[in-house]
Formats: structure tokens, sequence, C-alpha cells
């Protein structure tokens, strides 16, 4: 890919971190933004309260600005400090445990040239530490949050893209506000859906304006060992179902589960359907397993989801207040 720098819009890159647990990765991470076929203007390291990490970052990771999270303690608060000390004009998100391949940005960055797009984000693909499990369903790689669609060659337009793996424009952030403080990630509670809001949020105030996703503007997420077993993807459904419904009471039902719906008429059928081909006519068991893994993820989730919308409607009642979800401004 040839590029005109001339051209070329300035980009933050934020990358939020918290336990000391992932170092090496983070620093691969942090290598990778550095190797870009276009130089970002910033590095930002965001260190989720905790001290000892943030010490750590700043005398062993040169070259970037390694900064602590002045906001509540959570991966959307991390990302706001993130975006309150951004400088360009794009701010692009990296997953702590991801690597991005040498054109990531620049790929995003072209996506970004349109006006009318708001955002753009990539392709997840998994970096297994030791292989994915027989029984794991491509359907629910969103649970490691990986790309769980195969994508297509062409860029698309899409709801939201992966939060880990995006860049947004600086204007949606100072229009609509930032992440919102309560949804998402909190240490290692598997909790999700803050980009997902947002672009939401975004889409609403600018229907007419697109987020889109470059599958060749791939990032690899490293995929624990804890992450690729039952416990987690069961712990992960179910918080997934809980997040959808603190989403769905902040921007409603309709836009809140629109990519939902296709999800669970179209690709999760078609997944039971493929598994159990896979059983019958190749004589593959592991087919049978993943059908199997589909079920109980769609049942879980969904449980997730009517325990969290009955919980958002008893505080809705107690409160007069459908959420105690604030979203952040972001300002220096």
């Amino acid at each position: 890919m040839t590029l005109d720098m001339s051209m070329t819009q300035d980009i933050s890159v934020v990358i939020c971190t918290y336990t000391e647990e992932r170092w090496h990765e983070l620093v691969a991470a942090v290598e990778s933004i550095q190797r870009q076929t276009i130089p970002s203007r910033e590095i930002i390291l965001v260190i989720d309260h905790n001290t000892q990490l943030f010490e750590r970052a700043r005398a062993h990771i040169p070259g970037i600005s390694v900064i602590e999270n002045s906001r509540p303690k959570g991966l959307s608060g991390a990302r706001n400090s993130g975006i309150a000390k951004a400088q360009g004009t794009l701010i692009a998100f990296l997953d702590d445990d991801a690597i991005a391949e040498p054109d990531w940005l620049e790929r995003l960055e072209i996506c970004c040239r349109d006006q009318q797009v708001l955002g753009a984000g990539g392709g997840v693909q998994p970096l297994w530490s030791d292989k994915c499990p027989v029984w794991f369903p491509r359907e629910f790689y969103w649970v490691v949050g990986c790309s769980y669609q195969r994508q297509l060659d062409i860029t698309t337009v899409v709801r939201n893209p992966y939060g880990g793996c995006t860049c947004i424009r600086r204007e949606v952030f100072e229009t609509v506000g930032g992440f919102r403080d309560g949804i998402g990630r909190i240490g290692k509670r598997p909790l999700g859906g803050e980009e997902t809001e947002l672009c939401i949020r975004a889409l609403q105030h600018w229907p007419c304006r697109v987020f889109l996703c470059d599958p060749h503007a791939r990032i690899h997420h490293h995929i624990s060992l804890s992450r690729a077993s039952w416990r987690y993807f069961i712990a992960r459904c179910y918080a997934e179902g809980l997040s959808k419904a603190a989403i769905t009471m902040l921007v409603g039902v309709k836009d809140g589960l629109t990519s939902e719906r296709e999800y669970t008429c179209k690709i999760l059928p078609r997944g039971i359907l493929c598994g159990i081909k896979d059983f019958v006519v190749d004589h593959d068991p592991t087919g049978l397993l993943r059908a199997e893994a589909i079920i109980i993820g769609l049942l879980v989730t969904t449980i997730g989801y009517l325990v969290g919308t009955a919980t958002q409607r008893t505080a809705f009642y107690r409160t007069s207040n459908p959420t105690n979800l604030s979203c952040s401004t972001i300002t220096d």
C-alpha cells in the first residue's frame, strides 16, 4: 500500500492496562505501534489505578507518554483519561494484550479520510496461548475479544468496531462525550459493551454518518489459557447479557439489539447446523461439541440479559432514573 503522507491525519494511540501479569504483552503492543507504516502523533499508555505498574512503565518503556487513570477505575475511565490527554484529530485504541500489524494505523486512517466516517475498526485474530479448544465455536470468538464473523475482503459499514481495535474522530468525544462510566471491564470482571454504547450514541446524534470495518486492518489478540476455558466462556456470556441489558436501557432496545437480532437469527443457527453437519457427514465429534457450545452460550447470554433487564427496571422504579451510569465529559 502506498500513501501520500501529506494527506494523512494525525493519530493518537491509547493503550490501557491495569496488571503487571500482562507486562510482556504490553511491551509487545507498544512496540507494534512504534513499527507502524505511518507514525502516530503520540502513544499514550494509561495505567488503571496501579502505582507499581505506573512506575515500572515510566522507567522501562521509553518514547511514550505514561499517565495514570484519573477517572473511575475500569476500562471506560482509563480510555477517557487517555482521550483527555490525546492531541490527535483521530484517537486509536489498542488492547494491552494485542499486537497490531504494521499497516494497522495506515488502513484505519484511510477509512477516516471520508468526513462521513465517524471511526473505523479492523479484524481481531486470536493468538492462542496453546491452541483453540476443539469445542470453541468461531461464532463465539467475541467471548475472547476477537472477530466472530468470517469477514469479507472489503471494507463494510458496521454498527460498532471492536473497542480494542478501533480509531475514532476526536469530534465524537467532544460532541457526545466519552465512554460511559459503569459499563465495561473493571479489572478481571468480564463485562463489556462500552464501545457499543458509545457508537450507538454517536449514530443517534449523526444518523447519516457511519462506522467502518476494514478486515485487513488486523491485530492479533493474545488469549490466555484461563480465557480458553469453559468457566470463562460461561462467565463472559452471562456478563455480556448483563451488559446488553444496560445498553438497551440507555439507547433503547431497537438500536441496542440491531446486530444481536441478526446474530441470533442467522449466524448462530448456521453455526449449529455446520457443527451437526461436521458430526454427521464428516464424522467429526468436535462438531457436536461446537454446536452444543453455541446453544449453551446463547442460553447463558439470554439469562444474563433477562436478569440484567429485571435489575435495571427495579433500579428505575426505585430511583425514577433509568441508570446511575454517567457519560464522562472529556476535558483535561
